[in-house]
């Protein structure tokens, strides 16, 4: 819901500006995380998440203002969220007294949590049209700074690695490891860091006011985790997103 706040109150800064504005574009498209930092890691590998769980569809508003034939400044709002439920792939729980353990054998029952992950950056950008903007074809590139509202939450059963129990299993007869599962509910909720980002792309004119773009974007951001997850580096909130949009010339 806050994330959702926030756009509205971007887009409604935004608006007494439009009586000035050159172009404005509404955009769709998927985003793919890079996913590189040690959290995005430790998921895959322990849980069944795949880096393409987290790919998803993206909204974009952009407000564009000419300086000339060949070069704009735009104002950008993106947003992406990914919510998914995965279990850990090698361990199931079992109680023992008064507490869960994880074991990595047995008939006992899924250990899972939800992960979450969102990412809204709000972008300033230089944009060039190398061949101006009265050709049928418009080929542009450009980048800039952004400001990434951000956040990631564990919810559900995480195992404790780091306190290791040893057991006698009578059917086996001979000691087993088991490991401490807790109920866990920790976030890092609408954060804001400071990020870069490029992109390329094409618009063709359809209409006297009304073009199609079809458009690249990377995006580079990270942020910190800390206190909420102790021990885990920058989150990686880097990634690649491919648009479609309509633009409407003023």
């Amino acid at each position: 819901m806050k994330k959702y706040l926030l756009v509205f109150v971007a887009l409604f800064l935004l608006i007494p500006g439009f009586a000035f504005s050159d172009l404005v574009t509404f955009k769709v498209g998927y985003f793919f995380p890079r996913a590189n930092s040690d959290l995005w890691q430790l998921e895959f590998e322990q849980m069944t998440f795949e880096k393409s769980d987290f790919q998803n569809t993206v909204f974009c508003f952009t407000y564009e203002y000419f300086l000339s034939n060949q070069i704009s400044l735009t104002v950008s709002l993106d947003g992406y969220n990914e919510k998914k439920a995965g279990s850990y792939l090698d361990y199931v729980a079992d109680i023992v007294g008064d507490q869960i353990y994880a074991f990595d054998y047995g008939q006992g029952s899924a250990i899972s949590h939800v992960f979450t992950v969102g990412i809204t950056p709000l972008h300033a950008s230089l944009k060039l049209t190398p061949f101006g903007r009265r050709a049928n074809i418009i080929p542009y590139l450009g980048g800039g700074v952004g400001v990434y509202i951000w956040t990631v939450r564990m919810q559900g059963d995480t195992i404790d690695f780091e306190d290791p129990i040893l057991f006698w299993d009578e059917d086996l007869q001979k000691e087993v490891i088991g490991y401490p599962v807790y109920p866990t509910d920790i976030r890092v909720e609408s954060k804001f860091t400071v990020g870069f980002h490029g992109f390329v792309g094409i618009m063709v004119p359809i209409a006297n006011k009304i073009s199609v773009e079809g458009e690249f974007k990377f995006n580079y951001a990270s942020g910190n985790l800390d206190p909420h997850f102790q021990g885990f580096e920058n989150f990686d909130l880097s990634g690649y997103q491919v648009t479609i949009g309509i633009n409407y010339w003023f």
